[in-house]
């Protein structure tokens, strides 16, 4: 396997298709790299490079006990970024990863970055708070918590129909095998690191981090995301991000990696053609 050590000695494993211009990929909760297995191959048969990394904690990665916050998972791409020497670089979050890569602009700079794409992001912040009163209740995380602890396969299963828009009325309907392939996906991430993500991804504000971005910035979001709604996230990062655009997908849930990925290539497609 490909695999990489970060700067506190744990071992993080990666994919790395196709040549060309990099594009690097960080997956959302509680998933990983193979989440963007569409993605990676319709843009590598396009001259691109495609990378992908299991975050620390999931997929192939190491489980260490510690590390389950945003400063952590930051140096964690840096030193994925040194590794292979990455420059010219297409960022892309999905979820819980668009806090990650909106933070290494941040923290590192865009000396690297030729532009960043959030999808389905978290930022700025997540969780309502005293000063944030638009985000989700914070009994929606201990919930989630709570039910992981409990039964961490059960509450996958079902989380995944919300995730897909399975459960509601959208109108997109998911086969049995993308929902057994998100539960092998999120089985493979210990538990510690699992709940420790929902701690990390709910309160974590990003908002002084998204004022620093300074490259094109494509946002797409789903207007019936029922996980992370895009008016108290995307809506918002948009007017806080000065050189972004951002493009609603109607009535599309949050994996719509997944249930509008044609249009979604499309889209991405069209955004690297205009930054070029």
């Amino acid at each position: 396997m490909s695999i990489f050590r970060t700067q506190d000695g744990v071992n993080l494993y990666y994919k790395d298709w196709g040549q060309g211009q990099p594009i690097l990929f960080s997956h959302g909760w509680p998933l990983n790299a193979d989440m963007w297995d569409v993605q990676m191959n319709f843009f590598a048969e396009r001259n691109y490079r495609t990378i992908a990394f299991d975050r620390r904690g999931f997929g192939r990665s190491d489980q260490p006990w510690q590390g389950y916050d945003y400063n952590t998972f930051t140096s964690d791409l840096h030193a994925l970024i040194e590794y292979l020497q990455l420059s010219d670089i297409i960022l892309i979050g999905f979820s819980m990863g668009g806090g990650e890569v909106s933070r290494y602009i941040s923290t590192y700079g865009s000396k690297r970055i030729k532009a960043l794409i959030l999808l389905g992001s978290i930022t700025p912040i997540l969780r309502k708070t005293n000063r944030y009163t638009y985000g989700v209740e914070p009994s929606v995380f201990d919930n989630i918590k709570k039910h992981l602890f409990k039964d961490r396969a059960q509450f996958i299963k079902d989380f995944a129909d919300l995730f897909y828009g399975n459960s509601n009325n959208t109108g997109h309907k998911i086969s049995q095998g993308i929902l057994t392939h998100m539960l092998n996906m999120a089985l493979l991430a210990s538990l510690k690191a699992t709940v420790d993500c929902v701690t990390a991804f709910s309160e974590t504000n990003f908002s002084a981090d998204l004022e620093k971005i300074d490259v094109p910035t494509l946002i797409i979001h789903g207007s019936g995301d029922q996980i992370v709604p895009y008016k108290s996230t995307s809506k918002m990062a948009h007017k806080q991000i000065k050189s972004s655009m951002l493009k609603i997908y109607e009535g599309a849930p949050h994996g719509f990696t997944v249930t509008h990925q044609d249009s979604l290539n499309k889209d991405l497609l069209e955004f690297l053609a205009k930054i070029k």
